[in-house]
């Protein structure tokens, strides 16, 4: 009885395909985490609540504010968030770490198609990265 239940991590999940958004999402909160899906970037930014979330996980190629541009917006909000990339484009992705991005750990990156046991594990450890 005495036991102290622990708060789910929380999670801000940013793509602009809906499909994948719902599917992040329902994978996510079967694993127990506590998840909010946007599929357009500046809604995203207009909630995103500084020092509320274990990780942010943001496409790269969006319309409106790409992933690179809302990282940047999310980090002057909350500069110890943690945040990762999903990229489907490989050439996309290159570009920007090739050019103002080039700071960035190649590790922060998921590629998709990702299944979802390995999903789950790089986000375990994306949230469990010092602050």
């Amino acid at each position: 009885m005495g036991e102290k239940l622990l708060s789910p991590k929380k999670i801000l999940v940013v793509d602009d395909e809906p499909d994948l958004t719902i599917l992040c999402k329902m994978i996510l909160e079967d694993e127990g985490f506590s998840v909010d899906a946007f599929t357009d970037s500046l809604l995203a930014l207009e909630y995103f609540k500084p020092n509320f979330y274990d990780l942010v996980i943001l496409d790269i190629k969006m319309p409106g504010l790409d992933g690179f541009e809302l990282y940047r917006k999310i980090k002057e909000l909350d500069a110890h968030v943690n945040i990762c990339f999903l990229t489907a484009s490989e050439m996309y992705y290159e570009k920007y770490r090739e050019n103002e991005y080039s700071f960035l750990d190649k590790n922060l990156f998921i590629h998709k198609p990702i299944e979802n046991e390995d999903l789950i594990k790089k986000i375990n450890k994306f949230i469990n990265i010092p602050k």
